[in-house]
């Protein structure tokens, strides 16, 4: 029992000190594309019309009847009187309708048409899904980079507040700064707390979209880079060529004329073949009847609905392809619009890096070595880390909303 339970610890403290899982936004990109349900439930209806699509050159059904044909309600005159023959018989009737080919052509492409549109879709929601997982895993690097700094503040105000203690005792430091540190020490650790809650929602909300448990735990690289869009042209062919939205667009632009074929064909005639086999009562010979059928759709009082139909889907084309032109026009002016914001906020991270970040940090050391040379107050010393502080969070919000944009503008373009 001891050697069990020796064997169970050793193993528990191996598990616990097992590494988190890290996850590189390729590894949740990936994940979505192969475990969220959005795609089983596109693959099942894609699977589902092409399914379908396969009985698109089905035949009408035959008919077959039996029954009496011709037979009088006197059941004495069935039977043969002398040379008088019976009257009546028994008929089995069969016919059969032979679909027009060029309609089962029609019939098939468009069903079999029907599925690509579905596909676009799929592809549609991906880029919103993948977009969302990148804007999460985004957010959650900007809220690592918020908590460094935050640990930095917590040893910069320890320091301030213990060394404000000791030269109060000692009657050289005012009180006053020294609660303002107190204060901002608490502040830091309740903007700790919220930061790492919004870390754990950031995971929650990338579990789901991996399509496995919420509550799985693991870490993420917290690299990144920022991309350069000022050689893209954001004009038709990009977004054609790109958005899924558009190839729907397309797809059901193509189907519309499919469905056209298919009605121009509905117009076409039908023929079709009846026999039927008589045994008569009462000595009466063996009959039969042959006829060959002619369904005539064409005729001005049966194609009003299929020539309805297609002056419709007509209307629906063009309605369709103005709706492209639309999206086009807007993506194109959002996307410019966005890489122009872009730029500058790339301009003003630079500014941050390279000037004002290091400008106050510098100030801050100026004022940390004069305060531990008791040639500054504290109350200096706390104005400068205040400034310090205030810039590097911008900055990193900066990096935030240079981020977002970023996703944005790949969201637009539909790059995955």
């Amino acid at each position: 029992m001891k050697k069990i339970i020796g064997i169970l610890t050793v193993c528990i403290s191996l598990n616990t000190g097992l590494p988190a899982q890290t996850l590189k936004i390729d590894d949740i990109i990936d994940s979505i594309r192969l475990k969220h349900p959005v795609v089983k439930m596109y693959d099942n209806e894609i699977r589902s019309m092409d399914e379908a699509a396969k009985g698109a050159r089905s035949w009408m059904p035959p008919q077959i009847g039996f029954g009496q044909y011709m037979t009088p309600y006197n059941v004495n005159l069935w039977r043969k009187e002398g040379d008088m023959k019976g009257m009546g018989s028994v008929m089995l009737s069969g016919e059969q309708m032979f679909p027009n080919r060029k309609k089962l052509d029609a019939d098939e492409n468009y069903m079999k048409a029907m599925s690509s549109v579905e596909e676009e879709k799929k592809n549609a929601t991906l880029n919103e899904l993948i977009n969302d997982a990148k804007q999460f895993y985004y957010e959650w690097i900007i809220l690592e980079k918020k908590l460094v700094i935050l640990g930095e503040n917590e040893k910069i105000l320890d320091f301030m507040i213990s060394t404000a203690e000791i030269r109060y005792k000692n009657g050289l430091e005012k009180i006053s700064a020294y609660y303002k540190a107190k204060a901002a020490l608490g502040d830091v650790e309740n903007m700790k707390l919220m930061f790492e809650n919004d870390i754990k929602e950031k995971r929650i909300r990338i579990n789901t979209l991996m399509g496995r448990n919420a509550m799985t735990y693991f870490d993420i690289d917290t690299t990144f880079t920022l991309n350069d869009y000022s050689g893209l042209v954001f004009d038709s062919t990009l977004f054609y060529t790109n958005r899924s939205d558009l190839k729907s667009l397309d797809r059901e632009i193509n189907l519309n004329l499919l469905k056209q074929e298919t009605e121009k064909a509905a117009l076409k005639p039908q023929f079709g073949v009846r026999y039927e086999n008589m045994v008569g009562f009462g000595g009466q010979p063996l009959q039969y009847t042959i006829m060959g059928m002619l369904r005539i759709p064409m005729a001005k009082w049966s194609s009003k609905m299929n020539k309805a139909n297609i002056e419709s889907l007509k209307w629906k084309t063009h309605a369709l392809q103005s709706q492209k032109e639309m999206m086009v026009n807007e993506y194109s002016g959002m996307a410019y619009g966005m890489r122009n914001e872009l730029s500058l906020k790339k301009k003003q991270i630079k500014l941050y890096e390279g000037t004002i970040i290091p400008a106050l940090r510098n100030n801050y050391k100026t004022m940390q070595l004069g305060y531990e040379q008791n040639t500054e107050e504290l109350f200096m010393l706390y104005d400068a880390w205040e400034s310090l502080n205030m810039k590097q969070l911008e900055y990193v919000e900066l990096l935030n909303q240079a981020l977002n944009l970023q996703v944005t503008i790949e969201r637009i373009i539909e790059r995955k």
